[in-house]
């Protein structure tokens, strides 16, 4: 019988809770939110061009 393995908190890589699934706990679940509110996520790619077109 092989189990499945246990996935970890994307944050600071305790298991996770089902309560706050994907993290482990309200925690970490929060450091996430202010990791997108400050714009710590971003996607790769060139930056958009100005509204204005001004440089």
């Amino acid at each position: 019988m092989t189990l499945a393995p246990t996935r970890k908190c994307p944050i600071c890589g305790k298991p996770r809770s089902a309560d706050h699934s994907p993290f482990c706990s309200k925690r970490c679940r929060d450091r996430d939110l202010v990791r997108w509110l400050e714009d710590g996520y971003a996607l790769p790619g060139p930056r958009p061009d100005d509204e204005d077109g001004a440089n």
